[in-house]
Order: C-alpha cells, then sequence, then structure tokens
C-alpha cells in the first residue's frame, strides 16, 4: 500500500527525496539480453537535468546515474552489457541541495503545494523542498522510460510544449525539428522566440506560467490495451496525472470532441495495406474501446503554474495561524518545460507494460502483432 509503484509486467517503483542524498528506481519485469548502457538512459535524464536555461531551476544537479544492477557481460556477450531479466536498479545522486531555503517555512504551508496534505495524511513531511512531493523524483521516471523505450521495438516517442500560459502554437509552423533548437522543447519556432520574453517577464515579477505538453507514440500496432478494466488510454490518463503539478489529461481531441457533431468526430476507414485499415482522420488519438488502432497515440496534459513564487500568498501555520508564504529558493517560472521528457517517459512506461502484457496474453495469435 506504499503507492510508489506502477506498471504490471513492466514494473518501476521509484524512491528518493528532493533533498534526501540520492533518489533512483528499481524496473522489474524488463526482458533479458537487450543491450543497455548507462550512457543510453543519461541522454534521456540530461534533456530533463535543470540548470540548462535561464528558465528552469538553476539548481545544478548532474543527474549522473548508475546501473546497480539487472545487467551483465563477458567474453560470451562480446563485451556488450546486456539485461538479465533481473531487476534492474538505478541511482541518481542528489548533489546541489539547499535545503536552508526552505528553513523560513518549515512551520507554514505553501499555498498550491502538498504541505497540507502530506502533513494531514502521515503526521508528518519534509519540508525541504516537498520532499517526496517535489518533481525531483521525475528524474527516476525518465531513466524507467529510457529503458522502457529499449522494449518497444519501431516505436517512436516524441513529446512537444504546445502552450505557454494562455499563449498557444501555431499547428501550422508544427515541426519535430524545432523541439530541440530551443529551450522550450516548442515545435513552433515563431513561438518559442515570442515564449522567451513572455516568460523573462513573468519570471521577473516573480511569478510563473502553466503549460500544455503534447506526447505523441508512432509505430504502435494494433492491439494493445484491454477492454473495460486494462484500458490503453485509461493507463496513460493515470500515468500522466502522476506527474507532479499536472491537473488535466486527454486522448486524441479530448475535450474538444464534445464540440463536434458524430459525423465529424468518427475516424473514417477504407481499406489499407496487409489487411489493416486505413484512418482517413485520428480524432481518437489512436485508441478505440482502450486498444490501440495502429494509429499514432496522442496524449495531452495539462501543468498547473508553479506553486513556488516570490509572491506573497496567504496561508497558515501548522497551529493554525494565518501567514503569508513567500518561495525562496531556485524554482522553474514553468514547471512544464521539463515536464516534456518526463511525459515521454510516461508514455514509454506505459506502453512498454502494455506491449507485455498484449504478448503474454495473445502470444502469437493476434491478427497484427507487436512489432
Amino acid at each position: 500500500m506504499s503507492h510508489n509503484s506502477f506498471g504490471h509486467l513492466f514494473r518501476v517503483t521509484t524512491f528518493g527525496e528532493s533533498h534526501g542524498p540520492a533518489l533512483g528506481c528499481v524496473v522489474d519485469g524488463c526482458p533479458p539480453l537487450i543491450p543497455l548502457e548507462a550512457a543510453e538512459i543519461q541522454a534521456e535524464l540530461d534533456r530533463r537535468r535543470p540548470g540548462q536555461s535561464r528558465f528552469t531551476t538553476q539548481r545544478q544537479e548532474p543527474d549522473a546515474v548508475r546501473i546497480l544492477s539487472g545487467v551483465f557481460s563477458d567474453d560470451r556477450t562480446g563485451g556488450r552489457q546486456l539485461t538479465t531479466g533481473t531487476p534492474i536498479a538505478l541511482m541518481i545522486e542528489n548533489v546541489d541541495q539547499r535545503s536552508k531555503d526552505y528553513s523560513e517555512i518549515r512551520d507554514s504551508y505553501r499555498p498550491g503545494h502538498a504541505d497540507f496534505t502530506y502533513e494531514a495524511k502521515y503526521g508528518i513531511r519534509d519540508y525541504r523542498g516537498g520532499g517526496r512531493s517535489s518533481a525531483r523524483e521525475t528524474a527516476a521516471r525518465v531513466a524507467a522510460g529510457a529503458i522502457a523505450r529499449k522494449v518497444l521495438p519501431g516505436i517512436t516517442i516524441r513529446g512537444a510544449l504546445v502552450q505557454l500560459g494562455p499563449h498557444r502554437i501555431d499547428r501550422a509552423r508544427f515541426d519535430w525539428d524545432e523541439v530541440g533548437r530551443n529551450p522550450f522543447f516548442c515545435p513552433d519556432p515563431v513561438a518559442a522566440a515570442e515564449w522567451a520574453g513572455i516568460l523573462d517577464a513573468v519570471r521577473k515579477q516573480g511569478s510563473s506560467l502553466g503549460a500544455v505538453i503534447e506526447v505523441v507514440a508512432e509505430g504502435v500496432p494494433a492491439g494493445l490495451g484491454a477492454p473495460i478494466y486494462g484500458k490503453l488510454d485509461a493507463d496513460l490518463a493515470s500515468a500522466m496525472m502522476s506527474i507532479n503539478a499536472v491537473k488535466g489529461v486527454e486522448i486524441g481531441d479530448g475535450f474538444a470532441a464534445a464540440a463536434l457533431r458524430g459525423e465529424e468526430n468518427a475516424d473514417e476507414m477504407r481499406p489499407g495495406n496487409a489487411g489493416a485499415p486505413h484512418f482517413l482522420a485520428n480524432h481518437a488519438g489512436g485508441i478505440l474501446g482502450g486498444i490501440s488502432s495502429g494509429q499514432p497515440v496522442v496524449c495531452r496534459f495539462a501543468v498547473k503554474p508553479t506553486s513556488s513564487i516570490l509572491t506573497p500568498r496567504a496561508s497558515v501555520t501548522r497551529d493554525n495561524r494565518a501567514t503569508d508564504v513567500v518561495t525562496k529558493g531556485r524554482h522553474d517560472p514553468c514547471v512544464g518545460i521539463r515536464a516534456v521528457p518526463v511525459g515521454e517517459a510516461m508514455m514509454a512506461c506505459v506502453l512498454a507494460d502494455h506491449y507485455l502484457r498484449h504478448r503474454a496474453q495473445v502470444g502469437s495469435n493476434a491478427a497484427f502483432q507487436p512489432g
């Protein structure tokens, strides 16, 4: 009942706190004989790493990952490091904590944070950066997601920031190649240039903005997911909602589908290649009845504005006295920026879990086989 694990056959358990000595995860259920090097995991962690631009927290964490178990190499493997099918333990040390930044609020509840609810539940809380509720925990998810990607044959997972505060991208300028060229993971170069000035102004005012992130998985075969209580979209929604500061998730057109008529929303089909249908649209986001259709799986999630801001906010102390809280320290003016690789990782973990579940249930009897 600790609720620090997710997944069924591809199962991830994370551990650690924001200001503890280290954090990490244990990935159980990864198949054997998959080549895996720390450098592959590090590449994903480097995309999420703080302090890479003025638009993210200036906490300087190298996020250097160590593989503690679950891999093996010798002359019989040709020198390659392969997974063994046993639990893979990963550890990332914290090296730049500043716990003193939180000493003034140790007895106050920060508005918008989990301070009050954690103490209400457990009777104790780690006030140093939020402890377990800190977004620092997501580094472990990104590490797990790097392993999940290795499990998925022929599947490409990409994420992008498509809205900063009220400012949306122009879909006509959407270019995946632009995502790696700016500090916002933005697919629209014009919007990215505008967002720099917008977020600079917000940051100088001691405030913050929210964001919307879109994650797309291409190459997903038809058949992943199960009816009723094992739906792929339900697990995706749960995974994205588990990310810090996320307040809404949609699959495909999501809430916009409510404004469509039935003939507009239906994803019509025509005969396609290899006996599979060709879809004329993808309003459903690649999932029908909880099962993947073979189209790109599209998921978006909304991240609230960072709650740690310099603007004084009304609150109460632990003994229920009125107070004003100013959160000092190093914080993201838009936590949604670094949530992009986190969203990709959660998509990868969910798809890896469903890929293994599908293979275990139907084997080679399915009409359309993964991979």
